[in-house]
């Protein structure tokens, strides 16, 4: 089978071979004509599969009729990383169709967004704490949108969006063309997808298992000893293109910054990193000027990094699914590719449920001349915080007296609170001033 036989827009088609798209993925052959017929569609889906084509052509065939300049098409995605891949297909795919896409998520300056917005769009990639910011503040309309999608859907679910979702689903057309994507289909999610799609056909490629083309190896180690075995993992490995996985930012940072160190070219990638450097060390990988990318789960899915020759858990994950998303960034376009992970005695259990959920034993390798024998410090000191400095005492304040008899609603005394409301911002020392609208640049989804 090949693309022309969807019968798509010719734009859209002239886009496609200039792309060098040829056959079509089973997602896309089994998705692409239900998405064309108006059908609401539920995808059980792993990355790098080749679903954001599978619902981006069929969305940029349908907008091709229609009004233009007003939000017709509204994808939500977990992160911005998988957020700007989505719009980069989007503006790959229909770059003959002056049909214009924008991505909107936190951690980034809002007015370009806004401006982009004001200035008309048809297609919205948006983040969920960012979006419900600007339906809150008016700067986006999506009383016209026809179809509304959800990509990593599990994702969303793990990070804790699903309330957001719930939100941003109250804000547009109860009339409207629903495609949900998942690579799992937890209760939470199955229970979703049954409140929002109506009469939805299944579109499922394969199963949950990681690529048949990956290798797996477990090295059981201390956890003080995880990154002298790294270091002599990676002396006997053919270190083209390695992706590492740990489980805080810390870690991540901290063991980006030993590899390098080390003579490797390395970088990290983690939440507490700006969207450029976010980026910027993205970009630098995929094009080999980073060998090495140490990465939290923010980085399992939506990388669309297909030469990645190794995946390192430098740490387990905590489900097998994760697992499962984890290793699915190597082994892709019929490739080989390996898999290690370090455990430790406390992962025995986490090592069964992996194995249970494969089918198969993994195999406990251990590298020769490597001395396993060498005794924990007395206090773990590799990846722990500087001591920070003690602060002053500060004098207790009489709140009523430092503002003027009232106490501002917005701060609380409690740290643990959260303000019911966004504080109205004028300038400072200026009564009635006029408030401006408020983007929270650090909420999740950014």
């Amino acid at each position: 089978m090949e693309f022309k036989e969807f019968n798509l827009h010719p734009v859209i088609a002239a886009s496609i071979t200039e792309a060098g798209y040829v056959t079509p993925t089973p997602i896309q052959q089994q998705a692409i004509p239900t998405v064309m017929q108006g059908r609401d569609v539920m995808g059980l889906a792993q990355t790098g599969t080749g679903k954001t084509a599978a619902f981006a052509l069929p969305v940029l065939h349908r907008l091709m009729d229609g009004p233009r300049r007003t939000v017709r098409a509204l994808v939500v995605a977990p992160t911005r990383e998988l957020a700007e891949q989505i719009h980069e297909s989007f503006v790959t795919l229909g770059r003959k169709t002056q049909l214009k896409s924008v991505t909107v998520y936190g951690g980034v300056n809002v007015n370009p967004q806004i401006q982009a917005l004001k200035n008309g769009v048809e297609i919205v990639v948006a983040c969920p704490g960012r979006l419900l910011d600007h339906i809150s503040q008016g700067t986006i309309d999506l009383s016209h949108l026809e179809v509304l999608i959800l990509d990593e859907a599990d994702q969303m679910f793990d990070m804790g969006f699903l309330p957001d979702i719930r939100r941003i689903l109250k804000q547009i057309p109860a009339k409207r063309q629903t495609l949900l994507f998942s690579a799992t289909m937890p209760p939470d999610i199955n229970k979703l997808a049954q409140d929002i799609l109506t009469d939805p056909v299944t579109v499922k490629v394969g199963n949950t298992a990681p690529p048949v083309t990956v290798s797996h190896a477990l090295y059981p180690v201390e956890q003080h000893l995880k990154t002298a075995l790294l270091m002599e993992l990676l002396k006997h490995t053919d270190t083209e293109s390695v992706l590492i996985f740990t489980r805080t930012k810390h870690r991540a940072k901290r063991l980006g910054e030993q590899l390098e160190k080390a003579g490797y070219k390395s970088a990290s990638l983690q939440g507490n990193l700006s969207q450029n450097r976010r980026q910027e060390a993205l970009n630098g990988f995929r094009d080999g000027t980073y060998q090495i990318l140490v990465a939290t789960d923010i980085a399992a899915r939506g990388i669309d990094v297909s030469q990645i020759s190794h995946v390192i858990n430098y740490d387990i994950p905590d489900t097998p699914e994760a697992y499962v998303h984890r290793i699915g960034r190597t082994g892709r376009a019929a490739k080989s590719g390996d898999a290690f992970t370090m455990v430790c005695s406390e992962d025995t259990v986490m090592v069964r449920t992996i194995e249970k959920k494969l089918g198969t034993a993994l195999e406990r390798r251990t590298i020769t001349d490597f001395d396993y024998s060498v005794p924990a410090p007395k206090k773990d000191a590799e990846f722990a915080r500087p001591p920070r400095e003690p602060r002053p005492a500060r004098k207790p304040v009489d709140a009523k007296k430092s503002s003027g008899g009232s106490i501002n609603p917005f701060k609380s005394d409690h740290p643990g609170s959260k303000p019911s409301g966004r504080p109205q911002q004028g300038r400072p020392g200026v009564t009635g001033a006029t408030p401006k609208p408020v983007f929270n640049s650090s909420r999740r989804g950014k």
